[in-house]
């Protein structure tokens, strides 16, 4: 059975001093006695008592803890997020608390409560995807806490956020579809409440528009994203009387389901059609052939978004700050699987 841990009070107890004076003691304050500081020193060490940082910290109005909330933590982006923004975090003397929504819109509004109730200094959220109220975040904004959106932000010129430029990452995946001779390329789309995946669509659009081609209502998709609803859209589209030649995917997971489709069906990558994904995830230079993706650029977005949130925390409230938005821009990483050695 494990010990109970030692408090203040169970040595002030023992040695019959007051509450004060040992916290006075173990502190090394000058007005303590070296003779009841050893007294003190010597009981604490013989009880194992360690001091709660965190209600010290309280005490003082601050937890020196920031808040993540993310959708998960599988995968290359969101644990590449993470890494960016401890090691800013950490640099700075702050821990991280990190809560998962697991894609779920109840299990977010249960983050919320839980941050709050460990009195953290100030949150970053991306939020899950079924997510169409937003009013729970109210609740940490009401409370003074320092709040800031990255990847899946709320659009409201409201709030900070730090972003990728979204439309220039399905703007340039899909131009370079088209470089590479696609004519009739499709898009597998998120969910269009989400801004990050409107802004997807949004370049796809924009591509297509430049090459003087139509946007076909039978060729966009939209689904949740994973890599069965990829299969699913890949057979609905070899399905039609004149299947397109590419595909523009706003996630890596839904076109690697696609990639599985278009193989069972001894069909060719790229020749008889290309692919090209979204976020750059581990797998993408895995798969055979390796996958052409948008890559996120997570580690910055860490450390910005981390950044942004620190100088909020520091803010001294003198001076009004108007909402700051950062806006990251993509890279695109050209692998086989969209090149088809023209352009």
């Amino acid at each position: 059975m494990s010990q109970k841990r030692a408090s203040i009070s169970d040595i002030a107890k023992e040695l019959n001093l007051a509450v004060s004076t040992v916290s006075r003691a173990l502190s090394g304050h000058s007005r303590i006695s070296k003779a009841t500081r050893d007294r003190v020193q010597a009981l604490a060490e013989q009880l194992n008592y360690q001091p709660n940082h965190l209600a010290a910290a309280l005490r003082k109005g601050h937890s020196n803890t920031l808040g993540v909330i993310v959708p998960h933590i599988d995968g290359h982006f969101f644990s590449q997020v993470m890494k960016g923004a401890e090691s800013v975090a950490n640099r700075a003397g702050f821990n991280v608390l990190l809560c998962q929504s697991n894609e779920d819109y109840e299990q977010e509004q249960k983050n919320v409560v839980t941050m709050i109730n460990a009195q953290v200094d100030g949150i970053l959220v991306s939020v899950a995807r079924p997510t169409h109220d937003f009013s729970h975040f109210d609740k940490i904004e009401k409370r003074g806490i320092p709040l800031v959106f990255f990847d899946r932000i709320v659009d409201s010129p409201e709030l900070n956020a730090v972003e990728l430029d979204d439309f220039q990452g399905g703007y340039q995946s899909t131009k370079h579809l088209l470089e590479q001779g696609c004519r009739r390329i499709a898009h597998f789309g998120g969910p269009q409440h989400l801004q990050i995946y409107i802004n997807r669509f949004g370049g796809y659009r924009q591509a297509l528009k430049e090459y003087g081609i139509e946007v076909e209502d039978e060729l966009v998709l939209f689904s949740d994203m994973w890599e069965a609803d990829g299969r699913t859209g890949m057979t609905q589209l070899l399905a039609l009387p004149n299947p397109p030649d590419a595909v523009f995917s706003a996630s890596d997971f839904s076109v690697a389901g696609a990639m599985r489709v278009l193989k069972e069906r001894g069909l060719r990558i790229p020749q008889d059609m290309a692919l090209a994904g979204f976020s750059n995830e581990s797998f993408c230079s895995l798969t055979e052939p390796g996958l052409t993706s948008v890559d996120q650029c997570p580690e910055e977005m860490g450390r910005a978004a981390m950044q942004l949130l620190m100088e909020m925390v520091h803010d001294t409230g003198d001076v009004a700050v108007a909402p700051r938005k950062v806006v990251i821009q993509p890279r695109l990483m050209k692998r086989e699987s969209s090149l088809k050695g023209k352009g």
